[in-house]
């Protein structure tokens, strides 16, 4: 399946399907990308799986391809990885018509987009997202970036890919709870903006669970193609993009207070939404019954509902108010006042804070 996330001048493909690693470096020369020399970075987990299938796709289509590895896991989208990272572009020989091939989850995506946009003052990008996470949100929308040790994404820069490529057969290999956490953010695409999509979700549960590879890139081009119609007339989040946010406010603080180690994006994610569903009962007048609907389909998937004991921490307020759609004294909150619809909504921190656990009846 494919289909064209339109930005005018930085338009780019999207290709969701099987198999599709092998084709890799057919599908980049498809785009218009030199057969020049590029790098592929990857973590370690994912290299170990999926390296070399993608360097020989690369190379059989002419590509001189430089493998770079980083440790797995959120700590690495930090700026001494980033360093690494740029040392070895240099070390590959590295010019400005080469392409940084990106294999692996968000962090890989958001660290390597980083680096492709800033090296040389910005070269070539290709996303091939491994990981739920990263191929139904995080590969396309160009967002890239760091995080600092107090807050998630505070450092970063809107840089499109040439070419986003999404091989749902890798999604096999995940670990349950990492193929868990992704479901959150394609629950957040029904909540937003698809109500049918929560139903069809509902219905077709087992299936996606049991990972049944037709249900998958169903699921994945759904999901982005979504993406695509929001980026499309909201690159660089000034209107519309704000509703992807649904969820993150207090995910991202939840991630960023516990120094990234308690919990996934996007069980972090869940939590937030199941939060904001609360607040928009308060706030946007969304039904008891719609908000405990998105509460039970989550955890149906497998996810958190409730924050933990103990989340209002000193850590978590400083987070909070770190957050990038912070304005004075509010944030920019992202709430639905009926599910498929989603508005923001400006609340005072302590307008979230009591409303964030708030009980639903």
């Amino acid at each position: 399946m494919e289909f064209v996330v339109d930005l005018g001048r930085s338009s780019y493909q999207v290709t969701v399907g099987c198999g599709l690693l092998t084709a890799i470096g057919r599908l980049a020369r498809d785009a218009g990308l030199s057969p020049n020399r590029c790098a592929l970075v990857t973590d370690a987990n994912v290299g170990r799986l999926y390296a070399d299938v993608v360097l020989q796709s690369l190379r059989r289509e002419g590509f001189d391809a430089a493998l770079i590895e980083i440790a797995p896991g959120e700590p690495s989208k930090s700026f001494p990885v980033l360093q690494t990272i740029y040392q070895r572009l240099a070390d590959a020989e590295l010019d400005r018509e080469s392409t940084v091939f990106a294999l692996g989850g968000g962090v890989v995506g958001d660290l390597a987009g980083f680096a492709a946009a800033t090296y040389l003052r910005g070269i070539a990008l290709v996303q091939v997202p491994t990981s739920m996470i990263a191929q139904v949100d995080s590969a396309l929308g160009g967002k890239t970036g760091v995080n600092l040790k107090d807050a998630k994404n505070l450092i970063g820069a809107f840089y499109q890919p040439r070419l986003v490529i999404a091989d749902v057969d890798t999604l096999e290999s995940l670990p349950e709870r990492e193929f868990r956490e992704g479901l959150a953010e394609v629950i957040k695409y029904g909540a937003i903006m698809d109500e049918g999509f929560l139903d069809w979700l509902e219905r077709e549960m087992q299936l996606i669970l049991e990972r049944h590879p037709e249900r998958l890139v169903s699921m994945v081009e759904r999901s982005l193609r979504h993406k695509a119609a929001v980026v499309s007339r909201d690159e660089r989040e000034e209107g519309l993009r704000k509703i992807l946010n649904f969820g993150h406010t207090l995910g991202h603080a939840l991630e960023a207070s516990t120094s990234y180690g308690n919990y996934l994006h996007g069980e972090a994610v869940a939590i937030g939404m199941a939060s904001a569903a609360r607040l928009s009962t308060k706030y946007q007048g969304l039904k008891v019954e719609e908000a405990e609907r998105l509460c039970q389909l989550l955890e149906a998937m497998g996810l958190m509902t409730v924050l933990p004991p103990g989340w209002l921490s000193t850590e978590f307020i400083r987070a909070l108010r770190l957050d990038k759609k912070r304005r004075g004294d509010k944030v920019e909150f992202v709430l639905l006042d009926r599910l498929g619809h989603a508005v923001t909504h400006k609340l005072t921190f302590d307008q979230i804070i009591a409303g964030a656990e708030a009980p639903l009846n």
